[in-house]
């Protein structure tokens, strides 16, 4: 009868030492040479992004490819207990000025599956893509360790004075996705300019992501994800669709990452690392997996 009641102890220590998948979208604030060239910074990035599984930045303005790359390298050194690929989009923009998204993530944790560049529009003609000022860039991933097996996320970071037209088309985006992918379980995530003097209530009406109930709205209007003290809008967002992905996440975990207060810092030293706060969610365990794995 030892053997079995062992198993049991080692099972229940294991199911409840289970971790959550963590996904973060984080407006990094024109990530590029300097900053990756900044210790101070540098440290601080390190820390935020060691806690996510998954994280979206955004504003990357790294025309030699060598930042991320940089980042990436002592993200991996920094935490040994993991490793950390990155995936990264075109260089978006309607002119001169250009971005990037790029997801960083632990392989030994996910895997990736396929990954999707929203189209641009082409030439002189007229199309839905020209709603948006950087293209979405969508991934697949496979999650063993998690309830949901299958994570479709689009990431998305809209020009403030087109934001609600940006937001609404985003609903196209997923009905693209849907119909190619064949998934109803999507994330939408990033800095979507989504409060403040960038929407009004009476434009809320007519965006369909706000409208329709098959979506729900992780992050509140009522949160901020701004650095400085004079301002409180919650710029950035986690949005879900999908039964199996909205029972996934863990109830109350989706909130902006205050690096300012946990990490002790002035206004001002924050300030250098950003003017976002990161957003995160977290997913279910799937403690089955969990359990094949560790007895």
């Amino acid at each position: 009868m030892r053997k079995p009641l062992l198993l049991l102890v080692l099972g229940l220590c294991v199911f409840n030492a289970a971790q959550s998948l963590k996904i973060c979208a984080f407006n990094v604030q024109s990530f590029g040479e300097a900053k990756s060239h900044n210790k101070k910074v540098m440290s601080i990035l390190l820390k935020i992004l060691s806690r996510c599984d998954l994280c979206l930045i955004q504003e990357v303005r790294d025309s030699k490819g060598e930042a991320i790359q940089s980042l990436v390298n002592s993200l991996n050194r920094y935490d040994k207990s993991n490793s950390y690929l990155y995936l990264q989009s075109e260089r978006l923009g309607r002119k001169t000025y250009k971005e990037q998204y790029v997801y960083i993530y632990r392989d030994n944790v996910l895997k990736l599956k396929d990954q999707y560049q929203y189209p641009k529009l082409e030439g002189d003609g007229t199309n839905e893509t020209n709603v948006f000022s950087r293209e979405p860039f969508i991934v697949r991933f496979h999650s063993p360790t998690t309830l949901i097996k299958d994570l479709v996320l689009i990431g998305q970071h809209t020009c403030p004075k087109n934001a609600m037209k940006e937001i609404d088309e985003l609903y196209t985006v997923f009905k693209g996705i849907h119909k190619k992918w064949k998934t109803e379980n999507v994330m939408i995530l990033g800095d979507l300019n989504a409060a403040c003097n960038y929407v009004t209530q009476k434009g809320w009406r007519n965006v369909r992501l706000r409208g329709d109930p098959r979506f729900q709205w992780l992050i509140g209007d009522d949160q901020d994800t701004t650095v400085r003290e004079k301002t409180h809008c919650a710029y950035d967002r986690i949005i879900v669709h999908g039964r199996e992905m909205i029972s996934s996440t863990v109830p109350g975990s989706a909130q902006p990452f205050n690096f300012k207060e946990n990490f002790h810092l002035t206004e001002e030293e924050a300030l250098e690392v950003s003017d976002h706060f990161p957003v995160e969610v977290e997913l279910k365990p799937n403690h089955r997996y969990l359990l094949r794995h560790e007895l």
